[in-house]
């Protein structure tokens, strides 16, 4: 069993055939991890099985508030079946409790709550995209400059009613400040003025992982297109339901919701 508290770890204690499973990645809610069976028939995750490459390569994440406790299964070569359970570590978040705050600002109206659910319905569609494409092993480089000025996992109560928590990374600075893609990776969203989110992006990196980017002045790129890592792909912005122009950046197994900071390299996607 791995020990818990191993962020970067390979466990190495179940061989399959000649090979070892292998697991690289954050053992931590909000990290992902990938990982390698040679052979293997079917790989499953807490019972949900995972798309495989050729030579037996597979993905996964934690959301925010995972359990801790998690299994692997694996079928090898010749049919027979193996499990290994393994163990994550918590992590604590920013909270931030506010009163005072205006209703209108802490629910929307009924206007507007059919438009709200149709966009989160098409969010999650693309969202749920399980592709062929491997791009999720490159490096994540750093998307924008700017300031850090929220991170994953912090949330708000107003008026002791507690908000979603926020998923994202944000990068602070002025509308017009390019955005870059971090990986290689192919569009399979683009709306420029979504009711929350306005100017919204989404691109998928194959086997289920995709990249969102919010509240973007401008998109460069169109539903469909290819992206190469470093690939302009929008404008820095405020729009939608901001109070100052930023990047709100985000990355997702399925429905999982990863922390983009525990995966990036600070190192600017179009460094000259």
């Amino acid at each position: 069993m791995l020990k818990r508290g191993v962020l970067f770890a390979s466990l190495l204690c179940c061989a399959l055939s000649s090979n070892a499973l292998e697991l690289k990645g954050q053992l931590t809610q909000g990290g992902l991890v990938t990982g390698q069976l040679p052979g293997a028939k079917q790989v499953k995750f807490n019972g949900n099985e995972l798309k495989l490459t050729q030579d037996g390569t597979f993905v996964f994440g934690f959301g925010r508030d995972s359990s801790l406790q998690h299994t692997l299964q694996w079928q090898d070569e010749a049919g027979k079946s193996h499990s290994e359970s393994f163990l994550i570590t918590a992590r604590s978040y920013n909270i931030d409790k506010i009163t005072g705050v205006a209703k209108k600002y802490v629910s929307p109206p009924e206007s507007v709550s059919k438009r709200i659910s149709q966009e989160a319905r098409a969010v999650r569609e693309a969202r749920n995209t399980v592709s062929n494409r491997t791009d999720f092993l490159s490096p994540v480089l750093k998307p924008a400059q700017g300031r850090i000025s929220g991170v994953y996992g912090s949330q708000r109560f107003f008026n002791g009613e507690p908000k979603r928590p926020h998923y994202g990374l944000d990068i602070a600075n002025k509308t017009g400040t390019p955005v870059y893609a971090p990986l290689p990776g192919k569009v399979v969203f683009a709306d420029p003025d979504l009711y929350y989110s306005g100017g919204t992006l989404i691109l998928d990196h194959g086997h289920g992982i995709t990249s969102t980017y919010i509240h973007l002045h401008t998109l460069d790129v169109k539903k469909g297109q290819e992206v190469n890592q470093g690939t302009k792909i929008a404008e820095i912005g405020a729009t939608g339901r901001v109070t100052g122009p930023h990047l709100d950046w985000r990355f997702n197994w399925l429905q999982e919701r990863l922390d983009p900071q525990l995966l990036m390299i600070d190192t600017l996607a179009n460094k000259p």
